[in-house]
């Protein structure tokens, strides 16, 4: 035994065996142990630090099917690192690894494989098919044809109706908002049915057509309605009609399919240019049976001034103080303006008396400013006047069935909007029934019924007016809430001091937005109906024939009802003794334009053509079509080469109806009789006006 340590003398009083044992023994070079009442020290053995590190090395190899065929592309992954690569055009590969690693082989439509390096710098791995991905390979649905994706060689996106739903957006086409490269969704305005700026890779035409083609299952979805680019950026009251989709369910659809090149033009022709829009709506399952329910309720908030830059009353009047200090109102000019706000109501007050022979207002400094004090502190919320805090509600019910032969879908809606801003509101009932039917293993048929029903009320609204020669364009006698919020000084008061709606000039005439939106609104009616049929046949030789066909049934019937009392028909009398005031004005009546002047006799005064009574005017849509078509599909597939030919007949036939009917001098208090003044035919006859 080698000599460790030499004599040891130590001096403890009260120790114990392993204190004596601890000190006296170092720690470093022995080691002691005490098993019945003996002590056994011993010399420690010095331990062998081994390393355990595992050096890297290039593992090759390559991925191919069962057949031997490279697979180019597939990924090639350490499991639990980002350590990564893929395969060459020959199904090659190389990637640094451990022998302890595990590589992870995966390829679209394959199972995964996960093999071990196990000290090899060579692994070769044969990929075998994944059956349950061949079963739901995505495809392409073009409307005329269903294609598989990897064989479309055109544009296309696919989006899920899961994804793209948006509770509180009942109309399907804005639910694409944000949805698809390439694919811009502009609301033009927030009221149901109004059809939204849709463009597919931007606008194509600068005067012409740019929305894209919408087609459901199969069928081009047209438009009851035809609107410009014109009416889609100017708020007319068509657009309401102008969605086409608006009655569909957004719960019946299953996806979307938005086509994007020229080569959608090669099925739907010119109309396609500007994309094209597939809706492939949901049907019975094989194998199940569901009941599914689904409600929405979503309330909007009414906008707010802290949303808008916009001045409050007390800055507005402190403006109006300065002009007036300087001289720029005239009170005696501002009287008969054509749109006045509270400076006119002065003017006409200091020049009203009083029964007693004293003015309404006295015409001082004084009695003026006691007069507008309280326009100093109105600081009228216009948003909280004319908006709700509404609430949307929306009801879907449905019923899946399906056996291999049978498979049925039913569902049913109900959605009601109470309106975000006064005047409106609207509800909307939609009803589908589809069945496929599996009569033997070469013959298939579908039959698909759908129908919706709305009732809408809006802001009644004219169509806009446009000068060839100054290139103005204006609208008369706008009442949109949003508009008139956003654009109406904040001193106007919609009520007096007692509670009583107060009025300022617009268009000569009194006007109050709240008494105007009373008195002059739309209510519009829509029915849409179609039933289609589809016939599936398997012919010899990979030949496959289709047959569908469609018809459909759509209405819509427009009631713009304008009062005797409202701003509009006063307008038409301003001026003359059938006015509000009972007398003639003559500085109104020469500058108001909407009187009639007598071509033929130009020394005339100018008449009103609606003495008495409102207007009425009615505009009703009607579209019937029918669509057949005859397809034959062939497919070939031969020595990793696909070839396919495609062939159709079809028959369209479209009727669109369209008629008009205005009438002057309508007296809504008295039954509807119409007291027609001959002068409103005349002035329409001289100025090519519809009558």
């Amino acid at each position: 035994m080698t000599k460790i340590i030499g004599p040891v003398t130590v001096n403890i009083n009260k120790g114990t065996l392993s204190q004596v044992l601890e000190i006296i023994i170092p720690q470093d070079k022995l080691e002691y142990s005490v098993q019945n009442n003996q002590i056994t020290i011993s010399q420690k053995n010095e331990k062998l630090i081994v390393s355990t590190e595992v050096t890297q090395e290039i593992i090759k190899g390559t991925v191919k099917d069962i057949n031997g065929n490279p697979l180019a592309g597939a990924s090639i992954t350490i499991k639990g690192t980002n350590t990564s690569t893929m395969t060459n055009e020959k199904g090659e590969y190389q990637i640094i690894a451990k022998s302890t690693d595990i590589i992870v082989i995966t390829f679209l439509g394959y199972q995964k494989q996960e093999i071990s390096v196990a000290g090899r710098k060579s692994r070769n791995i044969a990929m075998t098919r994944d059956q349950q991905t061949l079963e739901t390979v995505d495809v392409v649905a073009t409307g005329y044809q269903t294609i598989d994706r990897r064989k479309f060689t055109g544009a296309a996106t696919k989006v899920k109706a899961e994804d793209a739903q948006r509770f509180g957006v009942p109309d399907v086409s804005r639910m694409l908002e944000g949805q698809v490269s390439g694919v811009s969704v502009q609301n033009v305005s927030g009221t149901f049915g109004a059809a939204p700026k849709i463009r597919v890779r931007g606008a194509t035409s600068i005067t012409g057509d740019n929305k894209p083609l919408w087609v459901i299952d199969g069928i081009i979805l047209e438009d009851v309605v035809n609107i410009s680019n014109d009416q889609l950026s100017t708020w007319d009251a068509s657009t309401l009609l102008g969605s086409s989709v608006a009655g569909i369910n957004p719960d019946d659809i299953e996806s979307f399919e938005i086509l994007k090149d020229a080569a959608a033009t090669s099925l739907y022709g010119a109309r396609a240019m500007n994309g094209v829009i597939i809706i492939t709506t949901k049907k019975g399952k094989a194998g199940t049976q569901a009941v599914s329910y689904l409600g929405n309720a979503t309330t909007y908030l009414r906008p707010s001034y802290s949303q808008f830059d916009i001045l409050n009353s007390y800055d507005q009047m402190s403006i109006y103080a300065e002009l007036a200090r300087k001289g720029a109102i005239d009170y005696a000019l501002i009287r008969n303006n054509m749109n006045s706000g509270i400076f006119g109501n002065l003017s006409r007050a200091l020049t009203t008396w009083n029964e007693d022979g004293t003015p309404m207002v006295e015409n001082t400094v004084e009695g003026r400013e006691a007069f507008l004090n309280r326009y100093v502190y109105q600081n009228t919320d216009w948003f909280k006047t004319l908006f709700n805090n509404s609430l949307l509600q929306e009801h879907s019910l449905s019923f899946s069935n399906g056996t291999e032969n049978v498979q049925t879908y039913i569902s049913s809606s109900f959605l009601q909007d109470d309106g975000w801003a006064k005047s409106n509101g609207v509800r909307r009932y939609t009803a589908n029934i589809r069945g496929n039917f599996k009569i033997d293993d070469n013959l298939s048929i579908g039959i698909i019924s759908t129908g919706s029903i709305r009732d809408q009320k809006a802001p009644g609204t004219l169509g806009q007016d446009s000068n060839p020669v100054t290139g103005v364009v204006a609208r008369d006698f706008d009442i949109n809430p949003f508009s008139y919020a956003l654009n109406t000084s904040r001193v106007v008061a919609p009520f007096d001091q007692n509670g009583d709606r107060e009025f300022i000039t617009m268009n000569f005439a009194p006007f109050n937005i709240l008494h105007e939106l009373e008195k002059n609104y739309m209510e519009l009616k829509m029915l849409d109906l179609k039933v289609q049929g589809e016939v599936n046949y398997k012919l010899p030789a990979n030949i496959n024939y289709n047959f569908i066909g469609a018809y459909r049934y759509a209405s819509t019937g427009n009631e713009h009802k304008m009062y005797e009392n409202s701003n509009l028909a006063n307008a038409y009398r301003a001026g003359t003794r059938f006015g509000v005031t009972g007398f003639e004005n003559a500085t109104i009546a020469d500058a108001n334009r909407f009187l009639y002047r007598d071509p033929k006799n130009i020394e005339g005064r100018p008449q009103t053509v609606l003495p008495y009574g409102g207007m009425y005017i009615t505009s009703d849509n009607g579209l019937k079509s029918f669509y057949l078509r005859n397809s034959l599909n062939w497919n070939k597939e031969f020595n990793n080469h696909f070839l396919t030919a495609f062939a159709i007949q079809e028959i369209r036939y479209l009727d669109r109806m369209n008629k008009e009917s205005i009438g002057f001098g309508y007296q809504f208090e008295k039954g509807g009789v119409p007291f027609i003044d001959p002068n409103m035919i005349k002035r329409n006859v001289e100025s090519n006006f519809p009558y």
